[in-house]
């Protein structure tokens, strides 16, 4: 069997600005959306960055028994989907929150997820979804998680909303 990797651009191992709490971040390597005035433009190129294991990934996170849980950064984090569930499943099974950006809106990922079932299935263990590309035309340094208006934070209930009104 292959060991699960995960290509990223680094690892911060605990912040208070990516989300609720004391948090392990790993910024995924790669990304389509190309956002003018990015915070982390170094994640953007596909090969950029380095390959870790998942387990390398769980055994730093378990270290530190003050986290309150895990955040998908990038880069975009849904180009990897399939990798990042196998360590989704490991951080929920400790008991531990999720929380992911992503440059996609939440309905997009939902008909991305037609085709790639891993997406459906990552965005299933995640509590709290902070979803759209950084504009800086709606650029806000007061809002909390987030670097522009249009960007939502998004937990289970109100996906299940926008789940429901969509019909799916």
């Amino acid at each position: 069997m292959a060991v699960a990797k995960l290509r990223i651009s680094g690892i911060e191992a605990e912040s208070i600005v990516d989300g609720p709490g004391l948090r392990y971040v790993v910024f995924t390597q790669g990304c389509p959306h190309q956002c003018i005035g990015c915070h982390n433009p170094e994640t953007h190129a596909l090969n950029s960055g380095y390959e870790i294991s998942i387990q390398e990934i769980i055994n730093d996170f378990l270290n530190n028994p003050l986290l309150s849980g895990m955040t998908f950064s990038g880069g975009e984090p849904f180009l990897q989907a399939e990798s990042l569930v196998l360590l989704a499943n490991i951080v929920k099974k400790t008991g531990k929150t999720l929380v992911t950006y992503t440059g996609y809106t939440y309905e997009r990922l939902l008909e991305l997820g037609k085709c790639n079932p891993s997406i459906i299935h990552l965005l299933e263990l995640i509590d709290i979804l902070i979803d759209g590309p950084f504009q800086i035309s709606q650029r806000d340094l007061q809002l909390s998680f987030r670097g522009s208006a249009n960007q939502r934070i998004l937990y289970r209930m109100d996906r299940q909303r926008i789940k429901d009104q969509l019909k799916y």
